[in-house]
């Protein structure tokens, strides 16, 4: 008789242990690819979506000092620089440190500048708002990526069929 329960077990151990042992390295070059493609846009004023509210906050937030110019410059080669890092997998301490904090003015536009990234305040927000919130999933995977710089791993708890 067929034991479907074996042939369950087993397969959950092939994928979950592909899981274990790609999936991090997986979501570090998948965050860098985003970030890289993201950055790169920004080389060419215009192209990217984010270009106008992008320089918008750095000219708020540096109170008018950094033209768009050389805002968006800056953080075309600031986004680059963390996607390259990331794809690679070198300097994670200091690409992540660039990320969280690039990640914190990417979310500052929500507080400064409301009436454009929520139709309804707080609850719904715009397209741009949108795009902004979903950040939130890229801090998320730079922490788990984080978890690893001293070495950290995913392990296998049981192969035993959860019951919830």
């Amino acid at each position: 008789m067929i034991d479907f329960r074996d042939i369950y077990l087993k397969a959950d151990d092939h994928l979950t242990g592909f899981m274990r042992k790609h999936g991090i390295t997986l979501l570090r070059v998948s965050l860098g690819i985003i970030f890289l493609w993201f950055g790169f846009l920004k080389f060419f004023p215009g192209v990217s979506p984010a270009d106008d509210l992008a320089t918008r906050t750095i000219s708020v937030m540096s109170f008018g000092w950094i033209p768009p110019s050389v805002s968006l410059f800056s953080l075309a080669v600031w986004e680059s620089l963390i996607g390259l890092g990331l794809i690679l997998g070198k300097h994670l301490r200091i690409i992540l440190f660039l990320l969280f904090t690039q990640m914190l003015g990417t979310l500052t536009p929500l507080v400064l500048f409301p009436a454009e990234t929520f139709q309804v305040f707080p609850i719904v927000p715009t397209l741009e708002g949108q795009y902004i919130i979903k950040n939130l999933v890229l801090i998320s995977a730079g922490l788990v990526v984080g978890a690893t710089v001293r070495g950290g791993s995913i392990h296998e708890k049981s192969s035993e069929i959860e019951t919830d």
